[in-house]
């Protein structure tokens, strides 16, 4: 019963509303600075390009965006995204429904299929595309879905954080974040860029997930450092277990390929471990 409500159509618009009215609000009462703001530069140079964050700043992902900029955020078709489909398109932002995948084989599931070609004709028509590296309950740990993304599209990704120092610090999975209202101070860094060739293979490919990876910690560590505080979600025993799995899943499927072979012998095409 309560799901139900918590689901229907009136309440999803109610909160969708309520949350975009309050991210307005929190932006017109922060001072934000950008931390390497040349990198804006090469964007517009460079435009479209794909935007990603971790799964815990998706609420404040909307502050990265410019007057001018033309963006679409890649959101859960599942009821759980409703609310903030709602508040994205309140704040200008288009919409693409689907889940993110891990691995390439789940693409084709849960929406995944359907959401990466509306993403390959978003960028083609000029739109920037943003999307979480990481997938719901999988938290720091990029998925090989944005590297496909890249890698089809030919175009960059850009790895963002957006900190405020007075913000609520959630205890979910993801450590999601939300900044406070009134004279609050806020950081939107930008980090390294990641192209992913169109001919990489799947070593390059796993090269370069764990490059994402690695400029996605470096960038959300900056931010906060330059607010005086750390990255509640950085360093977390389960992040570093669900790291450590993902090297040894490739390692298996490594194992797995080259046993297959007729020679017997490891080849290209298997990822690093």
């Amino acid at each position: 019963m309560l799901k139900a409500i918590w689901r229907s159509s009136w309440l999803q618009h109610f909160l969708g509303n309520l949350l975009a009215q309050y991210l307005i609000f929190v932006r017109r009462t922060t001072a934000f600075v950008v931390d390497r703001p040349e990198i804006y530069d090469r964007v517009d140079q460079n435009w479209p390009v794909i935007v990603t964050i971790w799964h815990g700043q998706h609420l404040m992902m909307p502050y990265s965006r410019r007057e001018k900029d033309r963006i679409s955020v890649l959101i859960s078709s599942h009821g759980d995204g409703e609310l903030n489909a709602i508040a994205a398109e309140k704040l200008g932002i288009g919409l693409i429904r689907g889940s993110g995948a891990q691995r390439p084989d789940q693409i084709m599931k849960r929406g995944g299929a359907r959401a990466l070609r509306e993403m390959l004709k978003a960028l083609r028509d000029g739109v920037t595309v943003a999307v979480t590296a990481d997938v719901p309950k999988v938290s720091r740990v990029a998925s090989s879905g944005i590297v496909t993304l890249a890698q089809i599209s030919g175009r960059p990704i850009v790895p963002i954080a957006i900190v405020t120092k007075r913000r609520i610090d959630f205890k979910s999975w993801d450590r999601a974040s939300i900044g406070l209202p009134f004279f609050n101070r806020g950081v939107i860094a930008l980090g390294d860029w990641v192209e992913v060739p169109a001919d990489a293979n799947a070593a390059l490919q796993e090269a370069k997930r764990r490059e994402i990876e690695a400029a996605l910690d470096a960038v959300h560590a900056r931010a906060y450092a330059l607010l005086g505080s750390s990255d509640p979600g950085a360093g977390r025993p389960s992040v570093e277990a669900a790291r450590r799995a993902r090297e040894s899943a490739i390692e298996n499927e490594d194992h797995r390929r080259a046993a297959l072979r007729p020679d017997g012998a490891a080849g290209g095409g298997g990822a690093a471990g």
